[in-house]
C-alpha cells in the first residue's frame, strides 16, 4: 500500500503505469482510496456523528475520508492569514503559467498538483522566519495540520496516517477473516509518521551519508536496510515473507 503526499489525481497515473491495483493513502494521511470492488464488503470506519458518511465516491475510487474536505482547510487558511497578517499564496490562486513556474512542473502536471480533495497547498512569499513560525503555531492551535514539501506547505484538518492505516487494516481483517499484520517501509524523514502504526518496520537508510536518527528508527523491532543496496528489493521481500 503506497503512502503519498500526492493527490488522488496526481497518483492515479503513476499507479496505473506501475501496475499498482491496491488501495493507497494520499495527501499525507487525509484519506484512503479503494479501487472499485477491491473489497467485496461494505467499508466501515469510525467517524464522528457530525460527518455525513463514512465513505464517499471520488472518481473511480471509494474513499475513506479521515480529514475534512478541502473547503474546510481552504477557509481555515484564509482566516488564519487574515487574522495573523501573514500573507500566503495558495496554488489554487495562481494562473496555469504561474503555477507551472512556481512548481517547476509541466502545465498538465502542475494543474493536477492543485486539484486536491482534502488538503490545501500554499507557500510563503517574502515572509520572515519569525512570522512563519507564528503563523504555524496559531494554525496548529486552530487544529490545522501543516506539512512541508520543500518551499511548498500543505494544510489539512484532521489528517492522520495512523487512522488511515487503522481503518484500512480493519478492512483487510474483515475480508481475510484473520488479523493482517502491518509492516511499514520508510526512509528516515517519513518513519516517525508511519512506524508508530505498524507492527513491523523496515528503515531504508543512506549509509554512505551521515547517519540520520529519528524517534521511530530508535524504537524496537526496526530493521535497517541500505537504500542503495543492489539487492534491496530482494531483502525486503525476504523480510515480508517471513512469518511474524
Amino acid at each position: 500500500m503506497w503512502l503519498t503526499s500526492r493527490s488522488r489525481l496526481q497518483f492515479d497515473e503513476a499507479r496505473r503505469k506501475n501496475g499498482h491495483t491496491h488501495p493507497f493513502i494520499a495527501e499525507d494521511g487525509c484519506a484512503v482510496y479503494l479501487p472499485e470492488d477491491y473489497f467485496h464488503l461494505r467499508p466501515e470506519s469510525t467517524f464522528s456523528k457530525a460527518q455525513k458518511a463514512a465513505t464517499v465516491r471520488l472518481g473511480r475510487f471509494t474513499c475513506l475520508p479521515v480529514a475534512e474536505a478541502l473547503p474546510a482547510a481552504a477557509d481555515g487558511l484564509e482566516a488564519l492569514s487574515e487574522d495573523t497578517g501573514v500573507p500566503i499564496v495558495t496554488l489554487r490562486s495562481l494562473s496555469l503559467r504561474e503555477l507551472s513556474q512556481n512548481t517547476g512542473l509541466p502545465p498538465r502536471e502542475a494543474e493536477l498538483s492543485r486539484q486536491r480533495d482534502f488538503d490545501d497547498l500554499f507557500f510563503f512569499a517574502g515572509v520572515s522566519e519569525e512570522n512563519i513560525q507564528r503563523f504555524l503555531a496559531e494554525g496548529r492551535a486552530r487544529k490545522l495540520e501543516f506539512r512541508q514539501h520543500g518551499v511548498l506547505w500543505s494544510a489539512a484538518i484532521g489528517a492522520s496516517v495512523s487512522r488511515c492505516i487503522r481503518d484500512l487494516s480493519r478492512l483487510y481483517d474483515r475480508a481475510l477473516r484473520y488479523h493482517a499484520h502491518t509492516l511499514g517501509i520508510a526512509t528516515p524523514e517519513l518513519a516517525d509518521g508511519l512506524f508508530p502504526s505498524c507492527e513491523r518496520k523496515i528503515l531504508l537508510t543512506n549509509r554512505k551519508a551521515e547517519p540520520q536518527t529519528t524517534e521511530a528508527s530508535e524504537g524496537r523491532g526496526v530493521r535497517h536496510m541500505d537504500l542503495h543496496s543492489p539487492d534491496l528489493w530482494e531483502q525486503v521481500l525476504e523480510v515480508v515473507t517471513v512469518p511474524h
